[in-house]
């Protein structure tokens, strides 16, 4: 089982059904990847997601660097330039910890390292 993988179709299900649209997966521009854009209020969100199968070494959030967060940025403006019409955007991580066949979600929003 791929926990990358797993963990984003969690993350997936769970924005829809808090209220966001899907956008896009894993959309890439060089070598930086937005794992999950969505929309949610007018406003577009670019959403890290993370997951781990528990929270012995840390929670998954921790492992969201300052580069990471840098690479986030160029992608999304790589988006914005080429979509313009989003006049509010929002960088959002998601956290899941997998435990069997639970899964428990910690959505950080309006996030900036």
């Amino acid at each position: 089982m791929d926990i990358g993988r797993s963990g984003e179709e969690l993350a997936v299900e769970y924005l829809q059904r808090i209220g966001f649209q899907l956008l896009h997966r894993n959309w890439r521009y060089r070598h930086w990847e937005i794992d999950i854009i969505a929309t949610k209020n007018d406003t577009i969100h670019f959403i890290e997601v993370k997951t781990r199968t528990s929270a012995t070494f840390g929670h998954p959030e921790q492992n969201i660097t300052p580069r990471k967060m840098q690479n986030l940025m160029n992608a999304a403006s790589e988006y914005l330039y080429r979509f313009p019409q989003w006049n509010r955007i929002q960088f959002d991580a998601l956290s899941i910890i997998l435990e069997g066949r639970n899964a428990s979600y910690f959505f950080i929003e309006d996030i900036y390292l």
